[in-house]
C-alpha cells in the first residue's frame, strides 16, 4: 500500500485540500512526538510452547499508543479517524485522579506494518522519539520475517527493545541504581 493511499489520509483533490492535509499531518507528527509511544514487549507463555508463535515460551507484543486524559479524548478519536486503524480504549481510574485515561492503540501487526510504519517513514518524527520508532520498525521487520520464532531472533529483538523509550539501557540503569542503593539490597 503506497503512502499516499493510507486509510484516513485524504487524497489532495484541490489546493485547499492539500494545505489542510499538510496541516493535519503536521498536527499528527507533533502530537505523536509529544505523547506517543512505540513499544515492544514480551509476555512469558510457558504453557503455550506447542503453538507456533510461542515455541520459545514468549509472546512478542508490539504497540503504537497515544495516551490522553478524558478531557482530550477527541484528539484520540481524531487520530483513529486519521489513520483508519486501531482503537481508542478507556482505562477507568480508581485512584485520586479526576479523570479516566484513554489511549489510541494500534496493536495488529498488519495495521502497524501497512499503515503506521509507512506513515512515520514518510513523515518523520522530529524528536528523539524518531530513534524509538526506527527501532520499533526494525523489530517489526524481524517479526514479519518470523525471526521471533528463533532464539537468535528473539534475542536480537530483546536487545533492540531494551534500548527503546529510555535514555539509558536497563543494564546501565541497574548499575546506576546499585551504585546509589544500600549494600543490603545489592544481592536482590
Amino acid at each position: 500500500m503506497g503512502s499516499d493511499n493510507l486509510r484516513g489520509v485524504p487524497q489532495a483533490e484541490e489546493p485547499g485540500n492539500q494545505q489542510e492535509r499538510l496541516v493535519t499531518i503536521g498536527w499528527v507528527i507533533g502530537f505523536v512526538d509529544g505523547e506517543g509511544c512505540f513499544s515492544i514487549g514480551f509476555t512469558r507463555q510457558p504453557d503455550r510452547s506447542k503453538r507456533k508463535g510461542y515455541r520459545l515460551g514468549f509472546q512478542v507484543n508490539h504497540d503504537f499508543v497515544v495516551p490522553q486524559g478524558a478531557r482530550s479524548l477527541e484528539s484520540l478519536n481524531a487520530l483513529q479517524s486519521f489513520f483508519g486503524v486501531g482503537r481508542v480504549y478507556t482505562n477507568t481510574r480508581h485512584d485520586n485522579h479526576r479523570e479516566n485515561m484513554h489511549a489510541y492503540t494500534v496493536h495488529r501487526r498488519s495495521e502497524l506494518v501497512d499503515v503506521i510504519v509507512p506513515f512515520f517513514r514518510r513523515y518523520q518524527l522530529r524528536t528523539s522519539k524518531r530513534k524509538d520508532f526506527e527501532k520499533f520498525a526494525k523489530c517489526l521487520e524481524l517479526i514479519v520475517e518470523n525471526r521471533h520464532l528463533t532464539r537468535e531472533g528473539l534475542a536480537e529483538i530483546a536487545e533492540i527493545a531494551q534500548t527503546m523509550n529510555r535514555e539509558v539501557s536497563r543494564h546501565e540503569m541497574i548499575r546506576i541504581l546499585r551504585g546509589h542503593t544500600s549494600d543490603d539490597r545489592e544481592n536482590d
